[in-house]
Parts: C-alpha cells; sequence; structure tokens
C-alpha cells in the first residue's frame, strides 16, 4: 500500500519461487518482503527485497545480504536456482 491506501501494481516477480526438487520455496510478497520455507521449516529466512531491473537485492531479518537475478523467467539466487510455482520444471508441491 502507498501512504495514501492506494493498492499498487504488484511487480511481476510477486508470487512463489521453488526449487526443481520443491526443497526451497520463496515467496516474494507485493509490500517488499520475502519468507522463505526450507523443507518443513517454514520462514526459515524472512527478510526484504528491492527489485532494479532484473536484479534483486534481499536483506534479511538478521542484516544478512545477498542478490539474484531474473534471466529467461528463472531467478537465479546466489548458489539457487528457482522456478516460479507452476512452472513444469519444479516439482509440485514437493515437500521432503
Amino acid at each position: 500500500m502507498t501512504s495514501d491506501d492506494t493498492p499498487r501494481d504488484a511487480h511481476p516477480y510477486v508470487g512463489m519461487w521453488v526449487t526443481a526438487d520443491g526443497f526451497i520455496r520463496q515467496e516474494l510478497l507485493p509490500d517488499g518482503r520475502y519468507d522463505e520455507a526450507r523443507g518443513n521449516r517454514r520462514s526459515a529466512y524472512t527478510g526484504r527485497y528491492t527489485v532494479t531491473g532484473s536484479h534483486l537485492d534481499y536483506v534479511d531479518d538478521t542484516g544478512f545480504t545477498a542478490t539474484g537475478d531474473v534471466r529467461d523467467g528463472v531467478l537465479f539466487h546466489e548458489h539457487l536456482v528457482l522456478y516460479r510455482e507452476g512452472d513444469p520444471r519444479a516439482r509440485q508441491g514437493a515437500r521432503p
């Protein structure tokens, strides 16, 4: 929301991103926050992100920083490769 409570358009990267095995699930929220689950551990990492073009900068709630880039619809986040939820390259609903 903006300061005048007018809803803003969600960025095209907002939504759930998952690794091919479904172990890591990173949700980019429309308010500039993210929530990352690992296996059965919900909210393993949370923090904020900003987008500049196709580049993402992350700062988790402990102060750790990371980066990511979206190329051809794939999110390369440090050593991770994440696909949009629903992408056939990602196992649907996979949980260890």
